[in-house]
């Protein structure tokens, strides 16, 4: 049985995904704190917390997962960064587009604020190439 030997670049992304679920974590602690009435927030803002915290979870495995996959599949050189780096910047700006557009008002609280929904196109566009780099470098390796 062979084994996988992670690269140096995959190794240090992974550890640095792994630290970022303290932060996950302490996001849970903060939609316990919302939901027992320690902040007045309006249900779409409770939503958009929900989601944001949903979405860091997912996409950090997510992450670790194409890590894994980039390596089995040999990726190097620019396809390799992108395949490594796609998922876990959309880790960043996914979550970050539903906090930012629920909690940086506008005067308007029961709608996002405009100015922050590009993270959500930037972060849809990020995962999108790095599936896609991982995915493809699978099939033709």
């Amino acid at each position: 049985m062979q084994t996988l030997v992670l690269t140096d670049a995959s190794r240090i992304i992974a550890g640095l995904l792994l630290l970022t679920v303290v932060g996950i974590e302490s996001g849970g602690v903060f939609l316990l704190r919302i939901s027992r009435g320690a902040y007045r927030f309006t249900e779409f803002q409770k939503a958009f917390v929900r989601a944001m915290h949903a979405h860091a979870g997912v996409l950090v495995i997510l992450s670790l997962v194409c890590l894994l996959l980039a390596d089995a599949a040999g990726l190097t050189g620019l396809v390799g960064w992108v395949g490594r780096l796609g998922v876990p910047i959309a880790a960043l700006l996914i979550p970050g587009g539903f906090v930012t557009s629920a909690l940086i008002g506008t005067g308007e609280i029961n709608r996002p604020n405009p100015r922050f929904l590009w993270m959500f196109f930037a972060g849809g566009a990020s995962l999108a190439i790095g599936v896609v780099s991982v995915g493809i470098g699978l099939l033709v390796a």
